[in-house]
């Protein structure tokens, strides 16, 4: 975003001082003085990033993410293209830079390309990103990128065929590979993989995925398996890979230097570099080191609840906001930053069999 520094002057009919308010009035348009320029949340944490769901469906259902047999959000009850636009904006003109559009899985949503080409729109978005399982992007990677997605992540779990399969219960490594080439050839400011490790699973196959991106010249992240959801397909405990097992094992192939802490509008992974090699190995520690006094982002599912945290419940009904008398957005605006007042500092995952947070990551807003 380019600032924009206002300088007044002590003769208020000057041609400049008119045109200052004018570009003044122009960029804060919608917002009422009563609303900060950014918000903070009260650990002092800058929240710059949403996560913003379009959908809680998915043409997938990966084990560590969704039951085989799922229960969806009945359709009256999803926002519609035009309110998650109506979110978005209002968020953006509270000081949010980043967006990532996720779900679900956000391709399988109807007329997705017309929403990011509004998102693209935004004054003073700088990044709009998506995160996919990949299946749709060998059609739909160059249409999001001209439409102005900056940023995509994909899942790949697995580079065994019917491994991939049992790991996802319908995906196509195939297919999924082609979208993952579409979006490297289509031009994109960043293509990063995103690998969840399951010991016993796929715990074999971290040096062939990070060679795969090292191949492409793309980053990947290994996440440690979040807790979210009652799964009965295997043990969370006991197939549970911590970040610092996989660093080792990547170490003693490929020197790695770390980067530090993510900074600015980053996600939480946490990055290290390799001599030989454009790609990044990045780490999200959710369990072993987790990354709470860094959190810059909320969440909002495709319902219209405004998650404060990823491992808490705390929310807020922006829904409800957006389909009351006064949905404006003023009213939204203000719901929002109401709601970041109550921004829990942590969260408190464990390995128990009964999950705390019983939504599933689709619902969630992965």
């Amino acid at each position: 975003m380019i600032g924009i520094i206002i300088c007044f002057s002590n003769n208020s009919a000057t041609p400049r001082r008119q045109l200052e308010l004018r570009v003044h009035r122009q960029y804060t348009r919608g917002m009422s003085d009563r609303f900060p320029p950014a918000l903070v949340d009260p650990f002092q944490r800058r929240i710059n990033y949403l996560r913003l769901s379009v959908t809680d469906r998915c043409d997938f259902r990966c084990v560590y993410c969704m039951a085989e047999d799922m229960q969806f959000v009945p359709k009256p009850q999803v926002l519609t293209l035009e309110e998650l636009e109506q979110v978005a904006a209002a968020f953006v003109a509270l000081g949010v830079r980043k967006i990532r559009l996720t779900g679900g899985e956000p391709l399988v949503r109807n007329n997705l390309i017309g929403l990011v080409r509004q998102l693209g729109r935004l004054e003073g978005l700088e990044e709009l990103a998506l995160t996919s399982n990949g299946s749709r992007l060998a059609e739909m990677a160059r249409p999001l990128r001209e439409g102005g997605l900056t940023r995509v992540n994909i899942s790949l779990d697995s580079l065994r065929r019917q491994r991939f399969r049992e790991l996802t219960r319908f995906g196509d490594l195939a297919r999924v590979i082609a979208g993952i080439d579409a979006a490297v050839g289509a031009g994109f400011r960043g293509v990063k993989l995103n690998a969840v490790i399951l010991k016993g699973r796929n715990d074999d196959e971290v040096i062939d995925l990070v060679a795969f991106a090292r191949e492409r010249g793309i980053d990947i992240a290994f996440i440690e398996e979040m807790p979210l959801g009652q799964i009965d397909e295997h043990s969370r405990a006991l197939s549970f890979c911590s970040s610092d097992e996989l660093r080792q094992q990547i170490a003693a192939h490929w020197p790695l230097v770390a980067e530090g802490e993510p900074e600015g509008a980053a996600g939480p992974a946490r990055y290290y570099r390799m001599a030989d090699s454009a790609s990044r190995v990045g780490f999200i520690s959710p369990h072993s080191n987790n990354f709470c006094h860094l959190c810059n982002r909320v969440r909002v599912t495709v319902e219209g609840r405004l998650l404060l945290c990823l491992g808490n419940e705390h929310s807020a009904d922006l829904r409800e906001v957006l389909r009351g008398e006064d949905g404006s957005q003023e009213a939204l605006q203000s719901a929002i930053v109401s709601a970041i007042a109550r921004k829990p500092e942590k969260h408190h995952f464990t390995h128990d069999e009964t999950p705390e947070i019983l939504r599933f990551m689709n619902m969630t807003g992965g």
